[in-house]
C-alpha cells in the first residue's frame, strides 16, 4: 500500500470524512486542488491536475463533486487532494491526502547492495 500524505496509514476516508477535511482547508483559506496519477512513486511529485486549483470555491460539496468526477473518469488511479496555503512565509502545501486508490496496487521494494569499501547502493524495484 502506498503511504503518502496525511492519513495514509488509516483506512480509506469516507465521503463524509473527506468533506470535513475540505471544510477544514476552506476555513483556513487554503486553495484546494485535485490530482491523479498511475505512478505514485515518492519521487514522482508532479501528478496530473484535475482542472484548475479551486482558489475561490467555498463549498466543500463542490470540491467533492470534482473529486467524484475525477474518480469516475480515472477509477484505477491514485487521486489526492492538496491544500495550498499562500500566506506569506508558508506558500506551500499544508495538507495532502489520497482519496482514491486503484483496485490493485503496485508493490515497491528497496534493494541494498554492498560494493567496494563497504559502500551501499540502493535501488527501488
Amino acid at each position: 500500500m502506498i503511504t503518502q500524505g496525511t492519513f495514509s496509514f488509516l483506512p480509506a476516508l469516507s465521503n463524509e470524512q473527506i468533506l470535513k477535511q475540505l471544510k477544514y482547508c476552506i476555513d483556513h483559506g487554503w486553495a484546494v486542488n485535485v490530482e491523479y496519477t498511475d505512478d505514485p512513486h515518492p519521487r514522482n511529485t508532479y501528478w496530473e491536475m484535475w482542472g484548475l486549483p479551486m482558489f475561490d470555491l467555498r463549498d466543500p460539496a463542490g470540491i467533492l463533486m470534482e473529486i467524484n468526477a475525477c474518480r469516475k473518469t480515472h477509477p484505477e488511479t491514485y487521486i489526492r487532494v492538496s491544500a495550498f496555503d499562500n500566506t506569506k512565509g508558508w506558500e506551500s502545501i499544508r495538507l495532502s491526502f489520497i482519496v482514491n486508490r486503484p483496485s490493485v496496487e503496485r508493490q515497491y521494494r528497496l534493494e541494498r547492495t554492498e560494493v567496494a569499501s563497504r559502500q551501499q547502493r540502493y535501488a527501488i524495484r
